[in-house]
């Protein structure tokens, strides 16, 4: 209290009552007034919890950023699963038509006039591809076809072992390999002169 000291001698107290007054005022003050240390102590800590509010209020502001980013980001990872899915039921689907449309196709090579209308006359929706990878229910429609439009189909091979290819054939009888047109015939019939 050496400051209050000089304060009052330069205000012109007497130095006997100066020290009666300062011992007064060392016994009121720590009613009326904190200690300089723990003012500091007090300031240090008001200054940190201030920090540290500031630095709560940051985080939360963040965390709140967050959340609202974690929800876009929830919905951008919804819609991208939904886009996926899409996807991959569009690939199953055309992976299948594809594997439909081949195996129709080996069915049907060279048994068919029109391979197109044969094609689009098979339903689709009835056929099962198995898990070795056959088609199931394609010859039943095949052969329902055949019934229905023979006209269609190509005739069979017949009489193949007699030598005969079967179907029409120009200048025969009709029937067998009898009815074959021979070279000379058939030079005849166009009026070309044999050249042998």
């Amino acid at each position: 209290m050496d400051w209050l000291k000089e304060l009052l001698k330069k205000a012109g107290f007497d130095e006997s009552k100066i020290d009666g007054l300062i011992g007064d005022v060392n016994k009121e003050l720590p009613k009326h007034f904190v200690p300089k240390s723990q003012y500091n102590d007090l300031s240090d800590t008001k200054k940190k919890l201030e920090k540290d509010i500031t630095e709560r209020d940051t985080q939360l502001e963040t965390l709140s950023k967050d959340a609202g980013a974690s929800e876009t980001l929830k919905a951008e990872i919804a819609r991208l699963q939904g886009e996926n899915k899409t996807a991959a039921d569009k690939y199953a689907a055309d992976l299948k038509d594809m594997t439909l449309t081949n195996a129709i196709t080996a069915a049907l090579n060279g048994k068919v006039h029109n391979e197109k209308v044969v094609t689009g006359m098979i339903d689709k929706n009835k056929l099962v591809i198995g898990d070795d990878g056959k088609v199931v229910g394609l010859d039943e429609q095949l052969k329902g076809l055949q019934t229905s439009d023979a006209y269609l189909f190509k005739p069979e091979d017949i009489g193949v072992g007699s030598g005969g290819t079967g179907g029409f054939r120009v200048g025969g009888a009709g029937g067998g390999s009898a009815g074959a047109a021979t070279n000379e015939q058939l030079a005849g019939i166009f009026g070309v002169a044999d050249t042998k």
